[in-house]
């Protein structure tokens, strides 16, 4: 019984192990379906759903795999490289543009043009043609121009070469600022004004200037004040009609105030009531400068001819000799009514044209003094006749205070020279 029992039992086991064993086959024949077409897993005789699966005769060996991939990737790489040599086409054929077809123009057939032997005139189309042909051309600076510009280029002499490390001389500005004084220095001399003048004339102005020289002279003041003493009275007298007793004291305090002004220790005002014999009080003085100062209203930085004399003088590059004889001049021409006809830097210029052909320098006038000064030999002549014609006087008339100043050997005796006489002849 018991053995019976245990085959049973063995029994039932077998047919469950086999009925497992079934159920498995098939769940994963149902599961495989979709790995039907390897055909290395299912037999032949195999169906799925009660449908045979053919089997698949395929080599799948690592060669042929190989190779297949190898072809699969040339072809791959074959269809990207037609690919991007048709495109750089496309876009040069996208970005051509149209172009139009050139229009074929037939040439015209020349004119001929008959003259007849008898007529000398020219046809107007032929008159055109010569006209073309003979065009003038565009004017070039020739090579014998150019080396006469560089000539006087090269014969200008830089004058403010040795004061480059000197503050006082200001060579950055000295250009500048001699530009500006020549454009205001006929803001600041006067005009003809003799014929307002009732009790006054030109012979009493010369008197006045002569003796304020000596003046000047005696106490020793700069030549920037003399220039500046006669300046002031010449600009006041053309403003003011005056006295003849007050001629001299306006003298005095035009002199006060040029001192103050340029001077360092300017001469007190009884200095220069001594020196006038006191021909008038202190408060007289003081009262006119008042005067003096109110009709100018106060404008005393005006370019006298001094201002002029020193920048020549220095473009002249002579010695001592033409100094002197320049301020000589200068100052015979100061004297002169007739001066003032003429401007600052002419009578300056004019002083050292004048100097130069009186102690005769040669050449009389060079490009360095042209350029300074503006002003060319005939701008500069009927001026220098002038002073020229003052110097051949000096010696012959009453007033001899500035002939007597420049006849000393600290002057170096200019006033002695022979005048260029010969400039009057011309």
């Amino acid at each position: 019984m018991a053995s019976r029992q245990m085959v049973q039992q063995q029994e039932a086991v077998r047919g469950a192990a086999a009925a497992n064993k079934q159920n498995k086959v098939a769940a994963e024949r149902k599961s495989r379906r979709a790995l039907g077409d390897i055909g290395n897993l299912i037999p032949v005789d195999v169906a799925v759903e009660g449908k045979p699966i053919p089997r698949i005769s395929r080599p799948v060996t690592r060669s042929f795999g190989a190779r297949a991939l190898a072809n699969a990737q040339a072809q791959t790489n074959k269809n990207s490289l037609e690919a991007n040599a048709a495109l750089p086409e496309k876009r040069a054929v996208a970005r051509r543009p149209v172009q139009k077809k050139a229009v074929s123009t037939k040439p015209k057939p020349e004119e001929i043009i008959e003259i007849s032997p008898d007529s000398n005139e020219v046809p107007v189309k032929e008159r055109k043609l010569l006209s073309k042909e003979i065009e003038p051309k565009k004017k070039f600076p020739t090579l014998t121009s150019a080396l006469t510009a560089r000539s006087k280029a090269a014969t200008v002499v830089d004058i403010d070469a040795q004061d480059l490390g000197n503050d006082l001389a200001v060579v950055e500005y000295v250009e500048e600022i001699y530009k500006f004084y020549k454009s205001v220095e006929n803001e600041g001399r006067a005009k003809d004004y003799m014929d307002s003048q009732t009790e006054i004339n030109e012979r009493m102005r010369a008197i006045l200037i002569d003796w304020l020289i000596q003046v000047h002279s005696k106490f020793e003041l700069s030549l920037e004040t003399l220039y500046l003493t006669i300046n002031i009275i010449d600009r006041f007298l053309a403003s003011k009609t005056i006295l003849r007793r007050e001629l001299q004291l306006v003298g005095m305090g035009a002199m006060l105030i040029a001192s103050k002004y340029e001077e360092i220790w300017a001469p007190q005002v009884n200095d220069l009531v001594c020196i006038s014999d006191r021909s008038y009080t202190n408060e007289q003085v003081l009262v006119m400068e008042k005067r003096i100062l109110g009709e100018l209203e106060w404008n005393l930085t005006v370019p006298t001819p001094y201002v002029f004399l020193a920048r020549f003088i220095k473009a002249s590059m002579t010695g001592s000799d033409v100094e002197n004889m320049v301020y000589f001049l200068a100052e015979l021409g100061m004297m002169d009514y007739e001066i003032l006809a003429y401007s600052p830097s002419m009578i300056a210029a004019s002083s050292v044209y004048a100097a130069r052909c009186t102690l005769q320098k040669s050449p009389v006038w060079n490009e360095t003094l042209k350029m300074h000064t503006g002003f060319s030999e005939q701008q500069l002549m009927d001026c220098v006749k002038k002073l020229v014609a003052l110097h051949a006087l000096a010696g012959l008339q009453k007033l001899k205070g500035i002939f007597k100043k420049y006849s000393s050997s600290e002057r170096g005796g200019v006033a002695l020279f022979q005048p260029a006489k010969f400039l009057l002849a011309n």
